[in-house]
C-alpha cells in the first residue's frame, strides 16, 4: 500500500474532541482522522482513521466504496447485515475484516456503542 502520510512517533490522542459525524452518515457515528487524507474524488490517498458508534445506532442500507477498507473492533459490539435497530451477527472486541473494492457491506448496528479502527486507501496507480 502506498499512501503519503506524514511521519509522527507517539503521542496521546485527544478522544474528547476533534470527532465528526461523517456526510451521510446518522448522527451517533463519529470519525476522527488519525493521519492521511483519502481524495475520493481522484481515487487516491487514503486515511487511518478512529469510528466511534453511540449505544444504539445503527445505518438502514449497505455501504459500498471504491477503495479498499480495513476495520478492526477495539471496543464494544458490532452487528453486522441488520434491519433497523434489531437483527444481524454479532462482533466484539478484537474481531478484524479486510474489503476490496465494491464489495457490499452493512447496514450496522451497536447495543452498547462501538469504537473501531480503519483503514482506506486506493490502490496505488
Amino acid at each position: 500500500m502506498a499512501v503519503n502520510k506524514e511521519h509522527r512517533e507517539f503521542y496521546q490522542l485527544d478522544m474528547d474532541s476533534g470527532w465528526e459525524t461523517p456526510k451521510g452518515y446518522p448522527s451517533g457515528i463519529k470519525q476522527k482522522i488519525l493521519s492521511g487524507h483519502l481524495d475520493m474524488e481522484n481515487r487516491k490517498g487514503g486515511w487511518t482513521r478512529l469510528l466511534k458508534f453511540e449505544p444504539g445506532t445503527y445505518t438502514t442500507v449497505p455501504f459500498e466504496h471504491d477503495y479498499w477498507e480495513e476495520v478492526f473492533v477495539i471496543e464494544g459490539d458490532m452487528w453486522v447485515g441488520n434491519e433497523g435497530p434489531a437483527g444481524g451477527e454479532r462482533f466484539g472486541p478484537f474481531t478484524y475484516c479486510v474489503r476490496p473494492p465494491h464489495v457490499a457491506h452493512g447496514p450496522f448496528r451497536t447495543e452498547e456503542g462501538c469504537l473501531l479502527l480503519e483503514q482506506h486507501y486506493y490502490d496505488p496507480q
